[in-house]
């Protein structure tokens, strides 16, 4: 008798878990990829543990609390670690509704990947869309960064007007003295002729010409 409905129960779960059934998800595990040299074998113990995964977050969909781990069954396991999963009622004659499922596991998706330590790429259910990140809130206020980038761009501005009017100051007082300068040495320049060094004239006192002084002019007086 107890053969009997052993046969009984293992058909029942054979024909509600099958691949591309009602309610079913097909689960892809890349444990070599994620893990490297630190890989773990998927087994039995493996099965079980997903299996409490799966009920833990069923129990938290309202109706569901009375979920157990025997209501989670697993089929067509292969050994690159890819199988189908259903989760059935209490009495076990029917399957949870996807969407159930699905909600469940959406809303528990980080607890499942940590508890392989895998993510949402290495443990992929395929009908299940990945859980987005929640966004991560910035240290600082938006607000205070704009703030900040906006005064420095003011007290640069303020530098570089302040620079621009000491390099004007140093220009005007410079610019007299460079003319008096170049006037004083063109006022000294020695210009040659024939050989003979001829002085300047002297535009500001005049300058005497030898070549137009009388005699008595040349002899100096007693």
């Amino acid at each position: 008798m107890l053969w009997l409905l052993f046969f009984l129960v293992t058909a029942i779960h054979a024909e509600l878990c099958q691949p591309d059934a009602e309610n079913a998800f097909k689960v892809r595990l890349s444990i070599r990829t994620a893990l490297g040299d630190k890989a773990y074998v998927w087994d039995t113990n493996e099965e079980y543990l997903f299996k409490a995964m799966v009920a833990f977050s069923m129990r938290k969909v309202p109706n569901r609390e009375r979920t157990e781990i025997s209501h989670v069954l697993l089929c067509n396991v292969t050994q690159r670690v890819s199988f189908w999963f259903v989760v059935t009622d209490p009495s076990k004659t029917h399957t949870i509704p996807a969407v159930e499922v699905q909600s469940a596991i959406r809303m528990n998706r980080n607890r499942i990947n940590n508890a392989f330590f895998l993510n949402d790429q290495t443990l992929e259910f395929l009908k299940i869309p990945s859980t987005l990140a929640p966004p991560t809130d910035p240290p600082v206020p938006i607000w205070i960064i704009i703030f900040g980038v906006i005064f420095c761009i003011v007290i640069v501005a303020i530098m570089l007007l302040v620079l621009s009017g000491i390099r004007q100051r140093r220009r005007k007082n410079t610019g007299p003295s460079e003319v008096d300068d170049i006037e004083d040495k063109c006022e000294n320049t020695v210009t040659i002729e024939n050989g003979i060094p001829c002085d300047p004239l002297d535009t500001k006192r005049g300058h005497a010409n030898d070549a137009f002084m009388t005699e008595d002019e040349r002899l100096t007086p007693l």
